[in-house]
């Protein structure tokens, strides 16, 4: 590699303005370093007169990112635009055809294309650099790769959408409803202003799981259909009754190895108050692994923004300025196999379960049954009346139960007259 080396930053939102900035800004710092000179020779937006935080160079600015990919002498381009397919991935894919290294923080595209832009980077003997794809700042990607080369891991799970443990956070403290939580939360950055879905409905920290997956296990990313619950439907009421039960609610992304297979699943867990996981607030992810020799491994920081985000990419920069050309998922392709994925439905947990119902007699005996014919059992039961409204909440702690009979069982709830809302389900972890 050149002593000058020319980078190209397309996309420039909150994420590509904050490190396009940081280029300018630290660039004495990088050479002293890697013994590098970087130079921004081309930027790329939609929009070439829109405010930004930080001002950018017009005279480097082009129209069509696509034509960024022509320059002769231009040896890494950094996209932030963030899309899935389209332009994210035809910027990406041309790049490595060029013989171009490509960064990215892109988790919905490394998570749906990464083994086809993997196989491409080390066709072309180029990096393919996606460490801010997951969790943010937390360099847990390279830990993977390169810190815990030679560990079997055996599990990897966490909080890694700050979005959700903002709000879980916020609805605990202040004992507001998840709407004004979730409103905060967009005036404060923490949510999509428009249409935050994709980070409530669990989609966000699935994409990152499938990520780890891949590197944890050394398989190819795995295109099964999930076991995939947000935090929508969770109520203050719930975080208030597991508290009063020693525990707290937390969005996990969790994946293991069960019988040789892979289990990946992103839900609402209940978590001890006690535990580590549990006392994660906030904004902040965290990721912990489980492995031999290592045991058990921790890694927290911020997980979103555009200061961690850039932090990240400045850490795949600095990687390939230092002149190592990697396999972008740890090993070669060859190596890395589709994995065989654990049925869902033979997975058991104890659950907390919330039913709403009249308050008159039969109604308990009615559901206990229920429970039978499913083969659950109660391990603790709360009763709380509302004697104004003539209803109460029935709150149940079951044994170990089987997820196919516990998804059944919530639908026969739901066909008994005597429980007036949707049944509340939370995996106990």
């Amino acid at each position: 590699m050149n002593k000058n080396i020319n980078i190209a930053v397309i996309g420039l939102g909150q994420i590509g303005s904050y490190v396009l900035n940081e280029l300018h800004v630290k660039k004495k710092d990088i050479e002293i370093k890697t013994g590098k000179k970087i130079k921004v020779i081309a930027i790329s937006a939609k929009n070439k007169n829109k405010k930004r935080k930080f001002k950018i160079n017009k005279k480097i600015f082009y129209s069509n990112p696509l034509d960024i990919l022509k320059i002769k002498n231009l040896d890494i381009v950094i996209e932030a635009i963030g899309l899935s397919d389209g332009i994210s991935k035809k910027i990406i894919e041309t790049a490595l055809k060029n013989k171009i290294h490509v960064i990215t923080p892109n988790k919905a595209l490394i998570s749906k294309h990464g083994d086809k832009l993997g196989e491409l980077a080390e066709k072309n003997k180029v990096n393919l650099e996606f460490e801010a794809s997951v969790a943010g700042g937390i360099p847990i990607v390279r830990t993977i790769k390169e810190g815990l080369a030679t560990n079997k891991i055996t599990k990897v799970y966490g909080i890694l959408n700050g979005t959700c443990n903002y709000i879980m956070s916020e609805m605990e403290r202040t004992k507001d409803s998840f709407k004004n939580v979730l409103k905060m939360a967009q005036k404060l950055g923490y949510a999509e202003p428009g249409n935050p879905k994709l980070d409530l409905n669990g989609y966000d920290a699935l994409a990152k799981i499938k990520i780890l997956t891949s590197l944890a296990f050394n398989k190819k990313i795995s295109k099964s259909e999930c076991l995939m619950e947000g935090i929508e439907n969770i109520d203050y009421a719930d975080i208030k009754i597991a508290d009063q039960l020693d525990f707290r609610i937390k969005l996990l992304g969790i994946t293991e190895i069960i019988n040789n297979s892979i289990f990946e699943r992103v839900h609402p867990c209940l978590v001890k108050k006690d535990s580590y996981i549990g006392n994660v607030d906030g904004v902040m992810n965290a990721v912990i692994l489980n492995g031999s020799p290592i045991g058990e491994s921790v890694l927290q920081g911020e997980g979103a923004g555009p200061g961690p985000t850039s932090s990240a990419l400045m850490s795949d920069l600095l990687s390939i300025l230092r002149g190592n050309i990697k396999y972008p998922f740890g090993i070669s392709k060859n190596k890395r196999f589709k994995p065989k994925i654990f049925n869902k439905d033979q997975s058991s947990n104890s659950l907390y379960l919330r039913l709403e119902v009249k308050d008159k007699p039969g109604v308990l005996s009615s559901i206990t049954k229920i429970l039978a014919n499913y083969k659950i059992s109660i391990q603790r039961l709360i009763q709380l009346p509302d004697h104004k409204s003539k209803t109460a909440s029935i709150v149940l702690i079951t044994h170990n139960a089987n997820e196919l009979d516990a998804q059944r069982c919530i639908k026969s709830f739901k066909l008994n007259k005597n429980i007036i809302k949707n049944p509340v389900l939370i995996r106990l972890f």
